[in-house]
């Protein structure tokens, strides 16, 4: 416990890399010194989680080549070309959800985040609405494919599920999430969506497209090869993308490297081995007890329950590893129910996920103001909604397909 705690105070500070780096492997060290991990446990921690944290590494790579290509800077003029708060808005929310499903969450927390508020300043609008889509979508958007979340990866091998089978699962889950997030931001933020038109500015420069080919071929790769590990498919995209970008000169081998977050990815392995010892101690029993051991609409709304809780106490990488193994016996459609609750619980509050420290961290280095009250005010209105109502699509159209 006290090296989780250890963990989850360094990622909420955010200190320099090689500080990261340090903690990780002294809690990975104690813990392992403790003996409650034995050979074997080790063994299958490995290969749980080494495939994981290489697809991080290989899709944080994908999305900085995309950046350096010209990609995101396209997209930021192309919203700030917007004529009115809400098209602008509307088209922020399709690029989030985008974004995030194809290059994972992270991406659009700190590559799309400066980029729309660049876009908004351009016009002098309140960047409250749209800089908080980013976020939300960020966890919200993240249902939909494997790829998408590294929750969904660490919940992979306890599903007997291809790739394309979880997306056709979790479809009207991730409308509905959609839907909620839309209709919520659109009246919580009436008023600043209300603003003056402006002008549109100059025309925006074309999209590259060798990016947009590679990443979409990568996602064809993962829907096609699903006896390949993501981590391959995501790993030649990443190759491809960095050998052009370094003969192109758009990024120099010192860029490539930093794109790895190499301190982080020793993190997260870190994270996965405290997990995996709490996990086999008494707050794996506790957890044990606590989850319904059924399958039925109220033991799922139970499950998604107690992920949401989880996610915000423990924050959502370690009650993956916590509670996908306990919900696994039990099928695909309770895993997944504790993948809605996991992920959209996470954007409830601030240590929910990583990647609400990260989109903090990234609006204030970009010169935006963060709204903790906006934050938390979304996140205890429309949560639980999307939370129940996933679960309940879920239910109803897992019986269906």
């Amino acid at each position: 416990m006290v090296a989780l705690v250890a963990l989850l105070a360094t990622a909420y500070a955010h200190p320099p890399e090689w500080v990261e780096a340090v903690v990780a492997i002294t809690a990975a060290g104690a813990v392992l010194a403790t003996g409650t991990l034995t050979a074997a446990d080790l063994g299958t921690e490995r290969r749980h989680l080494l495939p994981v944290v290489g697809f991080l590494v290989a899709i944080l790579v994908v999305a900085e080549c995309c950046r350096a290509a010209g990609l995101f800077a396209a997209i930021g003029e192309r919203l700030a070309r917007a004529g009115s708060p809400q098209a602008m808005f509307a088209l922020v929310f399709a690029v989030a959800a985008v974004i995030t499903v194809v290059l994972s969450l992270d991406a659009t927390v700190v590559l799309l985040t400066p980029v729309v508020l660049a876009a908004t300043a351009a016009h002098g609008w309140s960047d409250r609405p749209f800089q908080l889509v980013c976020v939300r979508l960020a966890n919200v958007a993240s249902l939909l494919l494997p790829i998408s979340n590294l929750t969904n990866l660490l919940a992979l091998p306890d599903l007997d599920l291809s790739f394309g089978r979880f997306a056709l699962l979790m479809a009207p889950v991730w409308v509905l999430a959609l839907a909620v997030e839309y209709a919520g931001h659109r009246v919580r933020f009436r008023r600043q969506l209300a603003a003056p038109p402006a002008p549109t500015t100059a025309p925006a420069r074309p999209l590259p497209r060798f990016p947009l080919v590679v990443v979409g071929l990568m996602l064809a790769g993962f829907a096609v090869g699903s006896e390949i590990d993501p981590f391959w498919v995501a790993g030649a995209a990443a190759l491809v993308l960095a050998v052009r970008g370094l003969s192109l000169g758009e990024l120099g081998p010192g860029r490539v490297w930093s794109a790895t977050h190499a301190p982080f990815a020793l993190f997260v392995l870190a994270l996965g081995l405290v997990v995996a010892a709490l996990g086999e101690g008494p707050l794996g029993d506790l957890l044990d007890e606590v989850l319904p051991h059924e399958d039925g609409l109220l033991a799922l709304l139970g499950i998604a329950a107690v992920g949401l809780v989880l996610s915000n106490v423990v924050n959502n990488l370690p009650a993956t590893l916590l509670l996908v193994p306990l919900v696994a016996p039990l099928g695909p459609v309770p895993v997944l129910a504790s993948l809605i609750g996991i992920n959209l619980g996470s954007s409830m509050t601030w240590s929910g996920s990583l990647a609400n420290l990260l989109w903090r961290r990234t609006v204030a280095r970009s010169g935006g103001r963060v709204s903790s009250r906006d934050f938390h005010l979304l996140g205890l209105a429309l949560t639980p909604l999307s939370v129940a109502g996933g679960v309940v699509v879920l239910h109803l159209w897992s019986a269906m397909v």
